[in-house]
């Protein structure tokens, strides 16, 4: 297994995924003097999405450890290449700050004073100390990002300290779990929630982690089919771990699903009018189709495409359910933040290239992470203990 070679992208991708970019700054560019009430929405949705992806996949290597899982051992690279997209997201979503007025509407003078009901948010959302907590909590993600990866190369240069490596990434994973408890707690709140000072939903920060776990363990999986078909991981990767990985998009597909339900089901039945509104215009006129659609991307495709075994650990299905479920995720954000913004949903040429360029830089990101060590790891403890057993094994049934 650590005899597979890194990862080469053709000039021919990388080419179309500058110009993407390129042409997505173009865009944004022209969108800040034209259109910004359009523009800061779309930085924030693709923004925080990016960010989301990246720390996705940091709380997937954490799960992983904690659980003591040993399957997922020889493919934890992939979800280590994600982890240098979080700087860069986190860059973009603070220049957030230069369109705060047309986003946040706590950053707008008075917009208190009329509405005692929601004064008592006026201290927490004092700009200075949310865009603070904005820093600190993106910061806490680039350190432990830094720190795992960092950790897990070192791993590969040293077999000597194999064994202490592997229990102190471990030891990270503990501290990691609760860190990103709270902080992705916070951001849900300041990015998001915010949006809409009416509203509020002790559910909504779970509600988010949900599809965003679910969209990390999509990529991951999207990433790993790929470079086994491509034939990268042909050895590393087995059937058994495609289709543990799609044990996984079917079960979180259907945990979202649940949240979703349990959410929308407690707003229905209370029917308290300062909650109802965020459903009532998300669930009329236009935006009632994308509702729907949300729940279908998330949810129907994924249980129906997931529902046999054999789909499990079929490569083309795999790919069509984790290209759906990101798509999904993109949608879920959007109806979490454009009906706060907007009175008419608009999804057109604007949105597909300033999301497009989001997903290139993660494309450029992803695969020039890949290069710089090997698929699999190296002197990796639990790798090494299954080869051992492999040829103990083989031994036995040879004698």
């Amino acid at each position: 297994m650590s005899g597979e070679s890194n990862f080469h992208t053709s000039s021919r991708s990388r080419l179309v995924a500058f110009c993407l970019v390129a042409l997505a700054a173009v865009t944004a560019t022209y969108g800040w003097v034209a259109a910004p009430e359009r523009t800061w929405p779309n930085l924030l949705l693709d923004g925080f999405y990016m960010a989301s992806l990246g720390v996705s996949a940091l709380f997937f290597l954490a799960v992983q450890r904690v659980a003591g899982a040993r399957w997922s051992a020889s493919l934890r690279r992939v979800p280590e290449a994600f982890l240098p997209v979080i700087p860069v997201a986190a860059v973009l979503l603070m220049l957030l700050f230069f369109g705060r007025h047309i986003l946040f509407p706590w950053t707008r003078p008075g917009v208190f004073a009329d509405a005692p009901a929601i004064a008592g948010k006026i201290r927490y959302l004092n700009p200075p100390w949310v865009f603070g907590r904005m820093a600190v909590t993106l910061a806490v993600w680039i350190f432990f990002a830094w720190l795992f990866r960092r950790t897990s190369l070192a791993q590969d240069r040293d077999p000597n300290q194999s064994l202490t490596i592997h229990h102190r990434l471990s030891r990270y994973s503990v501290f990691f779990i609760p860190v990103f408890a709270l902080t992705f707690t916070l951001a849900t709140f300041d990015w998001l929630l915010s949006l809409d000072l009416q509203w509020s939903s002790s559910m909504f920060a779970f509600y988010v982690f949900s599809g965003t776990f679910l969209q990390g363990i999509a990529a991951v999986t999207l990433a790993v089919v790929f470079l086994k078909t491509r034939g990268v991981l042909a050895s590393a990767v087995s059937r058994g771990q495609l289709h543990d990985l799609g044990k996984m998009l079917f079960a979180f597909s259907m945990f979202w699903a649940y949240i979703w339900t349990c959410q929308y089901l407690l707003v229905w039945y209370s029917n308290i009018p300062e909650e109802v509104t965020h459903y009532l215009k998300r669930t009329s006129g236009p935006w009632l189709y994308l509702f729907a659609l949300n729940l279908v991307l998330n949810w129907v495709i994924p249980f129906a495409a997931l529902l046999s075994i054999r789909a499990k650990c079929t490569p083309g299905v795999l790919k069509v359910v984790c290209v759906t479920v990101l798509s999904g995720h993109w949608l879920d954000l959007y109806l979490l933040i454009m009906p706060a913004v907007w009175d008419t949903p608009r999804i057109g040429l604007f949105e597909a290239v300033i999301a497009a360029g989001y997903a290139a830089l993660v494309y450029i990101v992803f695969t020039r992470e890949l290069n710089k060590a090997p698929l699999v790891p190296l002197h990796d403890p639990v790798l090494a203990y299954d080869a051992a057993r492999h040829v103990f094994l083989a031994g036995i049934h040879k004698s």
